[in-house]
């Protein structure tokens, strides 16, 4: 039975989880709960499927992969884990219509979610200022190797993981949902003390707010080259018009990769923060659940852009590629009969 919130007004700052007797009950309907389970169960297997045929598929042409597709790789391997090692934790309660794994289970999911979740956020970061330095300072992809992207993930991973291992040594925490049947940050101890919010707050800027506004600059400078450079790119030679076509390409992928990302997660983020700093309590159950739900879909995405892109880019590539061969042709052909007539000519002073 829940405590007496008007008995004790205290109690207003708590977390729900605290002033509800069982946490882990599921507060939405058996039928609402199916649906969530049954959803859930579709996206887990969609994304696991597609992000797993990336990975196979990558790892058919690992030697001939560009720093910037390594990078891609890894999103594919977050968008994984968070299948992989998330979904069936949710998926088995929403159809136990309860959290049935504990508090070890609530803070290990927890951890995952916002590890992977994390992970991805700060690769499209690192990839938007990749895509960023290589379409406006052209001289970046000179230098830019392998070796620098493998650097580069280390930092991401190391990155990652101080943030989602701090709640789990006592700076912060992860709790069960309002809803009752998944778990994430606790964002709701920034009611609770000085410190709560404190932590909050940095999780907020340093986990969400600055990887955003890296990824709005990079992609709005590279817009705006794009647009001043299509023009100067198609007078050069046939090789660095492809090149310039497969750099842009890349950077679409980028860009409607970290879209996706961003409208998948800015409901569930809005909620968050208004859970933290707002009144939690005025947000319905039966609303906080559909943010969480788009958010876990965000895995699902990616393959599918990747599919769409390539597809087009390669009808795109054999058209151009047919220009080529048709240019080389005609080259070759003026070239021969340059030569020939030279070939006369010398012959003809000979023979005089």
């Amino acid at each position: 039975m829940a405590l007496n919130h008007t008995a004790l007004p205290q109690d207003e700052h708590l977390p729900h989880y605290l002033r509800d007797e069982d946490p882990f009950a599921s507060k939405l309907s058996w039928e609402a709960d199916l649906v969530a389970g049954f959803y859930l169960t579709i996206i887990g297997i969609l994304s696991t499927f597609g992000n797993g045929y990336v990975l196979y598929m990558s790892y058919r042409r690992k030697k001939k992969l560009r720093p910037a597709e390594i990078m891609t790789i890894n999103l594919a391997v977050c968008d994984l884990g968070i299948s992989v090692v998330g979904k069936p934790f949710t998926i088995i309660s929403c159809f136990c219509h309860r959290w049935v794994f504990g508090w070890f289970g609530c803070r290990w999911y927890g951890w995952a979610g916002f590890f992977f979740g994390c992970g991805s956020l700060i690769t499209m970061t690192a990839v938007s200022l990749d895509r960023y330095l290589k379409i406006c300072y052209l001289s970046y992809g000179v230098w830019l190797k392998r070796k620098h992207a493998y650097i580069c993930l280390a930092v991401i991973w190391a990155y990652a993981s101080f943030w989602t291992t701090m709640p789990l040594v006592g700076l912060g925490d992860y709790a069960p949902e309002p809803f009752g049947t998944s778990c994430t940050l606790d964002w709701w101890l920034a009611q609770a003390s000085g410190g709560g919010q404190v932590f909050i707050l940095s999780i907020l800027f340093f986990c969400l707010l600055l990887p955003t506004a890296v990824i709005v600059f990079s992609y709005a400078k590279i817009i705006a080259k794009v647009k001043s450079s299509s023009k100067k790119v198609a007078h050069f030679d046939s090789r660095i018009h492809s090149s310039h076509v497969l750099e842009v390409k890349l950077t679409k992928v980028a860009m409607l990769i970290c879209a996706g990302f961003l409208i998948a997660w800015i409901p569930y983020a809005v909620v968050s923060v208004w859970s933290a700093f707002g009144r939690p309590d005025s947000i319905p159950i039966q609303l906080s659940v559909v943010p969480t739900l788009l958010a876990k879909s965000a895995a699902m995405y990616n393959p599918i852009i990747y599919q769409v892109i390539d597809y087009r880019f390669a009808c795109c590539q054999t058209g151009g590629l047919r220009a080529t061969k048709k240019k080389s042709l005609e080259d070759f052909r003026l070239h021969t009969v340059t030569a020939v007539r030279k070939s006369s000519a010398v012959l003809e002073i000979h023979q005089e």
